[in-house]
């Protein structure tokens, strides 16, 4: 799967107990109980990704600027909530509660202070990590006893990046969407996702990221629609102009990053449809050199462009490869989407209908 370059992590860890609603801090190394139901089962094992900024602003105060994030604390929830009982629902933090807690608990602690500093100094990307934990020691096949908000932050470079090399595993499922659990952030999903990479990896050895087909196998492979990367979304850049995007569904996790992308292509006055898109069309298309490219989307890479595209049949041998038309318009044009984006947390680019910019200043 793909790596976070040149991380630095924040010298602090919270955590949150969704019962009592006590909050503390401690070192970002903090562990937890090895004998756990969420390390033996999975149970309330759920995550979210955060893209912000930090930078000092015209009174010369920190400010942390996220875009869309409410989306992103939403999502935290579903995922959250599929992990609790019916009796345990009353429990589920709000989206205000989530952006107390986040905002005024965790990065405001004088923990992070210096980190913050140094963050706007070299102006990063910045990347928030909340997780969930049952924290009863305890190896019992229930639902949680202590379930806790635990987060993390980190300032990076990059993300996946370009050039990357993709193959499309057709042979493994990352989720069933009969569970419902595709389109939500929990740790069961990616296991998938990194068995799929070390399959990639036996077939072309510099593979950096699994392009998955649906749930079900059964279908002659060419009837098959395509899903997802294996940690993020995809865009289908076409030679008549038009971006297909995948539509969201149980196998497809709802990303706020590609409903910007989305916003950000219309704006530019290209057409993008929403549709599903089969196996056999895109094999077809690249026959045809009609594919200018296929794009990762994500939260932390935004938006790369895949270098070589390796196809496969049922059988799992390679049966061709694509390259992008780096000559095509298209194809640049992607790469402006993804610095627009970028730009609008940066305050240098105008915050388009549908991008919601939220600004927190610190004392």
């Amino acid at each position: 799967m793909a790596k976070f370059e040149g991380v630095k992590w924040a010298p602090g860890q919270m955590r949150y107990f969704l019962y009592d609603k006590s909050f503390e801090m401690f070192e970002a190394q903090a562990k937890t109980y090895a004998a756990t139901r969420s390390a033996y089962y999975a149970s309330f094992l759920c995550f979210e990704g955060i893209r912000y900024f930090c930078r000092k602003n015209e009174r010369g105060k920190l400010e942390l600027v996220f875009v869309n994030w409410d989306q992103n604390l939403e999502r935290f929830r579903r995922s959250m909530a599929f992990n609790l009982s019916r009796e345990q629902q009353s429990i589920l933090p709000t989206r205000e509660e989530l952006e107390d807690l986040f905002i005024r608990k965790f990065f405001s602690h004088p923990a992070l202070r210096p980190y913050l500093e140094e963050m706007a100094e070299k102006g990063a990307q910045g990347y928030l990590r909340p997780f969930t934990l049952d924290e009863e020691h305890s190896m019992g096949v229930t639902f949680p006893n202590f379930p806790a908000i635990r987060a993390v932050t980190c300032m990076y470079d990059q993300y996946l990046g370009e050039p990357f090399v993709g193959v499309v595993i057709p042979h493994l499922v990352r989720a069933l969407g009969v569970n419902g659990t595709g389109c939500l952030k929990l740790g069961i999903n990616y296991l998938m996702s990194i068995k799929a990479i070390d399959e990639a990896r036996a077939l072309v050895p510099e593979a950096a990221s699994v392009l998955f087909l649906d749930d079900r196998p059964y279908l002659p492979i060419e009837k098959r629609e395509i899903s997802e990367w294996d940690s993020s979304c995809c865009l289908f850049a076409l030679s008549d102009g038009t971006v297909v995007k995948i539509p969201e569904s149980n196998l497809i996790l709802p990303s706020i990053t590609i409903k910007g992308m989305v916003i950000i292509l219309r704006e530019m006055g290209l057409r993008v449809e929403e549709r599903p898109l089969t196996y056999g069309e895109l094999l077809e298309r690249v026959k045809k050199n009609e594919l200018v490219t296929v794009a990762s989307v994500g939260t932390a890479g935004i938006l790369n462009r895949c270098e070589k595209l390796f196809l496969v049949d049922a059988d799992l041998k390679i049966t061709g490869q694509h390259l992008p038309v780096k000559s095509h318009p298209l194809y640049q044009k992607l790469r402006e989407v993804r610095e627009y984006y970028w730009n609008v947390y940066r305050g240098l680019a105008p915050a388009l209908p549908g991008l919601k910019v939220f600004r927190y200043e610190f004392d």
